[in-house]
């Protein structure tokens, strides 16, 4: 029994232990990350950057349909210094392609994106772009997802 017991902790104390390394891990990267967005800011706010020149770009390809080989559907985030812009989809099946555009205010998505679609806007958001893959590791920005509602106001 006192063994089974000691064993118990030791797996707890382990599982413990790397939680924390993963997550002292992954607060280095959030870290970093936020390093970077506010010297971007910065460029902004000094005036050195035109605000409303499109800077920020991704593009993000993949296969939607599963159909297609070679990745031809794609998702396009542009941005300009503010972080508003479009982020435009093209889905591309072997009999028709469909095309959305989705409007970015303030950084945030107006309406819900796709995984893709988030993809490609936070790695513009980051300055990542402009060839982007799914695996690429970019931290998540506004709830956790990426994704929010339209927002109320604006500041």
């Amino acid at each position: 029994m006192l063994v089974a017991v000691a064993v118990a902790g030791l797996v707890a104390g382990v599982a413990g232990l790397s939680i924390a390394v993963v997550a002292h891990n992954r607060v280095n990267q959030v870290v970093d990350e936020c390093q970077e967005m506010l010297r971007r800011q910065l460029q902004v706010a000094s005036g050195s950057v035109d605000e409303r020149a499109l800077r920020d770009l991704a593009i993000v390809h993949y296969d939607a349909l599963k159909e297609m080989s070679g990745h031809r559907s794609f998702s396009l985030a542009l941005l300009d210094a503010v972080g508003d812009g479009i982020v435009i989809s093209s889905i591309n099946g072997r009999t028709e392609t469909r095309t959305y555009a989705k409007a970015i205010q303030g950084g945030h998505p107006v309406e819900m994106l796709s995984p893709e679609e988030n993809q490609a806007l936070r790695a513009a958001r980051l300055g990542k772009g402009p060839i982007v893959t799914m695996d690429d590791p970019l931290p998540d920005f506004g709830n956790g997802n990426g994704d929010r509602k339209a927002p109320t106001a604006r500041a």
